[in-house]
């Protein structure tokens, strides 16, 4: 199949992925900015995209992650006080190259019908046959490990950054530990919102590439490991499941998305590639140990097999439009983790409350290990 339409962008560029939809009206700097959406080109179902411009706070990352654009309409005209530049300007600054004026919502139906498809963006290669001929060439999102070309190469101490506006997004609501938390965060392509919201809660988070050893996370004594988004297929990380396979029994763990997916992997479960995945800021999750309601913020591909969990395992939230499962916990260990993204950025905070859940978690673990300690004294 074979859309039309005008490039914009780095019209000199390429764009080869796995074809995606994001529902979403809003929000479009911190879609393409999330590491998650590495590999793939994002169909933007909402009709109008651009009007708001680009601004220097609200990325996701350092840098433009998605591999194109696809839009019903490209604003070329923004207005906002934050921002900096354009959509198009930006996209030129990172060679990523967009097509406009096709039928979004024909788009959306075919991939809803058949599922992601592999594709190419290009105003230089126009020819049809030889466009048909490269999109076999693309390799399926199954199988592939992406984490390696967004994760940090070295660990660091993360910092909220000290820029006009950031306090917004800082804010916690008198819910921070009064003692400052020591986090282990496993990069497999972290959003910024994510260390934003630990460090509200008052944690220090050290960020470890996604291949560090559970020994040298051990060195570092934190309080609580953390596993983030990111990514590709999980099944193929298994570098990283053997890790968190020793971690799990030795700090609290809190996972997201693809950590949601690696951590029931090291438990022995199983996951699996979605039709078309859930991409969008207004996703219905029931919270099954509240029985509450959550508008959630979701951006993945692949799921955890509810018929694989282990009998330690306990499903605690599950998705309303499919009932995918959409979060567990061990019945024991203070471990859990959420198919889903608390720390929006774009959508709604009614996850929040997961980071203050992990928080209570490792100040738990503290407690017990000091009373150890003096017990051992």
């Amino acid at each position: 199949m074979m859309f039309s339409g005008t490039a914009f962008g780095d019209i000199h560029a390429e764009a080869k992925g796995e074809v995606v939809f994001n529902t979403a009206i809003t929000g479009y700097q911190e879609v393409l900015t999330d590491p998650s959406y590495k590999g793939q080109i994002v169909t933007f179902a909402y009709p109008h995209i651009g009007n708001y411009g680009i601004n220097t706070l609200d990325g996701e990352s350092s840098h433009l992650q998605a591999e194109g654009v696809i839009v019903r309409e490209y604003s070329r005209h923004y207005s906002n006080w934050r921002a900096t530049c354009s959509l198009e300007e930006w996209m030129q600054e990172y060679k990523c190259i967009g097509i406009e004026g096709i039928d979004t919502r024909a788009l959306v139906r075919v991939l809803r019908n058949e599922g992601a498809m592999r594709g190419i963006i290009s105003a230089v290669d126009t020819n049809a046959e030889s466009l048909f001929v490269r999109v076999q060439d693309i390799p399926s999102m199954e199988g592939l490990d992406l984490t390696g070309g967004v994760t940090t190469k070295e660990p660091f101490v993360w910092r909220p950054e000290h820029l006009a506006g950031d306090h917004l997004l800082l804010s916690v609501n008198g819910s921070a530990s009064p003692k400052m938390l020591r986090v282990a965060a496993l990069d497999f392509g972290i959003k910024k919102n994510i260390l934003r919201r630990l460090a509200s809660y008052n944690c220090e988070i050290t960020v470890f590439p996604a291949g560090t050893p559970a020994e040298e996370i051990r060195r570092h004594e934190p309080d609580g490991v953390f596993l983030s988004n990111g990514p590709g297929d999980p099944a193929a990380v298994d570098y990283a499941i053997e890790t968190i396979r020793q971690l799990v029994y030795e700090k609290p763990v809190f996972g997201i998305c693809l950590g949601h997916q690696l951590l029931a992997l090291a438990f022995g479960a199983e996951t699996y590639k979605m039709k078309f995945g859930h991409r969008g800021i207004n996703h219905p999750v029931k919270n099954l140990i509240t029985g509450r309601i959550e508008i959630t913020s979701q951006n993945h591909g692949f799921a955890v097999n509810p018929a694989t969990l282990p009998p330690e395992l306990e499903l605690t939230h599950i998705n309303l439009n499919d009932n995918t499962v959409a979060g567990f916990r061990h019945k024991t260990l203070p471990v859990f983790c959420v198919q889903y993204h608390p720390e929006a950025s774009p959508g709604t905070h009614d996850s929040d409350y997961l980071f203050r859940q992990f928080i209570e978690y490792m100040r738990a673990a503290s407690v017990k290990s000091n009373a150890a300690v003096l017990r051992a004294a």
